[in-house]
């Protein structure tokens, strides 16, 4: 087999991975909250608290991930990420108590923690060879979220919450396999002697602020809009999914055809436009009548986000040298670090007398601050890394084994 032909094979590995996994995680995040509540008798203290470990383990894994992903084989270190995924989504289906339930979302943490980072570093191996590969394993999240939702609303009246939780342990169990499928000759391993995460997290800064603000808007704007749409609109959970599946169609179809502009445009201006039209679409969410308004400047946003994130991947990658795994892992804690702040801060703001405007303008103001600093940001990555093309549409391949 030639070597495109095991890249192509290798692509399709991660994609179908990425898809089987995100999409029911994705739904995890949905149910969560209604489930641990409706099911378990959580207080709103428990379901926050519940949340809450699970992105804490999930912080704190990711550097110890990022380590591992540089010294093992990371098409097998993703299979046990997804693993532990499928036991998590185990541990909720069975679990009798809020007790049980805290167990499965440490194995979620971890397990989300070791796949993510894992298989990004996987993805960067081949950017040199498949500049679009980012953008495609994002179009593959996207697709299996929005397939997953589908499923998952349809069935969660016949099947409980619970039976939705199985066939998410199944999805990641097929993950775990499709990672452990041969796809290349073994060794794929990078050299641990690149730089440590001190080093590296000094060279990325400029960087990892810019995917903090991405990440803080999009996670800020999805909550804002998920519980306007609840609480100010007084939509049931089918229709709120409504409103949400355009942006996750959006997020499977348009970021291939992104890259393409990308590459002709240069990635500076392509990031500064998607963040200052992200911005306006988040101001404008907050004068949006009805839910058919809504519904249109979601789409918008999440075509602003499938321009931008995939570029701040690339660039990541870009910049990583041989320490592809401890890039990803700098970059995933930055991922998680944004959305964090960018979800309490939607739910403090929110419940103040004027909260769904005040946050969305808020988003929209450090999206613009975001798309100022784009430039001046990727001039700095490039001085700290030399060789590498940061505002220009032709990345430089990242160093693999």
């Amino acid at each position: 087999m030639t070597s495109t032909a095991l890249g192509k094979r290798r692509s399709r590995q991660n994609e179908l991975a990425a898809a089987l996994t995100a999409g029911p995680v994705e739904v995890l995040d949905f149910f969560l909250p209604l489930w641990a509540g409706s099911a378990l008798g959580a207080s709103a203290a428990g379901v926050g608290a519940l949340t809450a470990l699970e992105t804490l383990v999930s912080f704190a894994v990711r550097p110890v991930a990022g380590a591992l992903a540089d010294r093992f084989d990371r098409g097998r270190l993703a299979a046990v990420g997804a693993v532990l995924y499928g036991l998590s989504f185990a541990g909720y289906a069975v679990a009798p108590g809020l007790g049980a339930a805290f167990v499965a979302a440490v194995l979620g943490g971890a397990g989300g923690a070791v796949f993510w980072v894992a298989l990004r570093a996987r993805v960067g191996e081949g950017l040199g060879d498949d500049r679009s590969a980012f953008a495609r394993l994002f179009s593959a999240e996207g697709g299996g979220t929005w397939i997953a939702f589908v499923v998952a609303l349809w069935l969660v009246s016949r099947i409980d919450y619970r039976g939705v939780f199985w066939i998410g342990a199944a999805a990641c169990a097929v993950a775990a396999v499709v990672m452990l499928a041969p796809a290349s000759a073994p060794g794929a391993v990078t050299a641990p002697a690149g730089p440590g995460f001190r080093h590296l997290g000094r060279r990325l800064r400029p960087m990892l602020l810019l995917v903090v603000i991405t990440a803080l808007a999009e996670a800020g704007v999805a909550l804002l809009l998920l519980m306007h749409l609840q609480r100010g609109h007084h939509l049931e959970l089918h229709q709120i999914a409504g409103v949400f599946l355009p942006g996750f169609i959006v997020y499977t179809t348009l970021p291939e055809y992104l890259h393409r502009v990308t590459g002709r445009l240069g990635r500076a201006r392509v990031l500064s436009l998607a963040m200052g039209s992200s911005a306006v679409f988040a101001v404008g969410l907050s004068f949006a009548p009805n839910p058919f308004v809504l519904t249109g400047l979601w789409v918008l946003s999440a075509a602003a986000f499938a321009a931008a994130i995939p570029v701040e991947q690339e660039i990541v990658a870009e910049a990583a040298g041989v320490s592809l795994g401890r890039a990803m892992g700098v970059y995933e804690s930055a991922n998680l670090l944004g959305a964090t702040i960018g979800t309490f801060a939607a739910g403090l703001l929110y419940g103040t007398g004027f909260g769904w405007q005040a946050a969305c303008v808020g988003a929209g103001v450090i999206l613009l601050g975001g798309a100022a600093l784009v430039r001046p940001v990727l001039r700095t990555v490039a001085r700290e890394n030399p060789g590498t093309t940061a505002g220009s549409g032709a990345p430089r391949p990242p160093t693999a084994a």
